[in-house]
């Protein structure tokens, strides 16, 4: 009886020692497992979530005229005085917060500055679309030559462009923060004798 005792406790130690193994096993499969994925998720994480993108900065297409008076006196000395409503939007589609600073919106002809308008510092939220109310004032006054001027009155338009560089940060997790800026290039085409705008594009 001894004798198969002996050998039924080697026998339950070799099963013991043999399940403890496949444990180990099976926990090391498991730890391999988790870190293959950790790597996944990190590499992910890295190249969608932290990686910061530039904003995007547009003038609306919704204008509405507040004053528009045209003097088109033949070729000799035409002029318009202009200012309308509209909204600058700041399209974030980062994983964070954009925050920037305050921004001047540059409107020219034919080159040369006819009016500005300054979009105060604020913050467009993560995948969002910050909207901006601003009044823009314009002058012909400024223009150093109207030579071009009186002809574009003439046909009814009255074609203009606008500039600006927000720049800013985009947070990211509440660590990270990244240097971003935020270009506008529009071209306004008006319709001076309807007082409505014909076309707006952004680049």
């Amino acid at each position: 009886m001894a004798g198969y005792t002996r050998k039924d406790e080697e026998s339950a130690t070799l099963r013991s020692d043999e399940l403890k193994r496949k444990k180990r096993i099976k926990l090391a499969i498991y730890i391999a497992i988790f870190a293959v994925f950790q790597v996944i998720v990190i590499t992910v994480f890295g190249l969608v979530v932290m990686r910061a993108k530039s904003p995007k900065l547009r003038l609306s297409n919704d204008i509405e005229f507040q004053n528009l008076k045209v003097v088109n006196s033949g070729q000799s000395s035409p002029s318009f005085d202009m200012s309308f409503s509209t909204q600058v939007r700041v399209k974030n589609s980062n994983f964070g917060p954009y925050k920037f600073d305050n921004t001047t919106a540059i409107f020219t002809y034919g080159g040369a500055t006819i009016g500005q308008v300054v979009i105060p510092k604020g913050k467009a939220g993560l995948k969002s679309t910050k909207k901006i109310n601003v009044v823009v004032n314009l002058s012909s006054s400024q223009l150093p030559n109207t030579a071009n001027l009186g002809s574009e009155l003439t046909s009814g338009t009255l074609t203009l462009s606008s500039t600006a560089k927000m720049t800013g940060k985009v947070e990211l997790m509440l660590i990270m923060k990244k240097k971003k800026s935020a270009n506008m290039d529009c071209t306004i085409t008006m319709d001076v004798n309807e007082k409505k705008l014909r076309s707006l594009e952004c680049k």
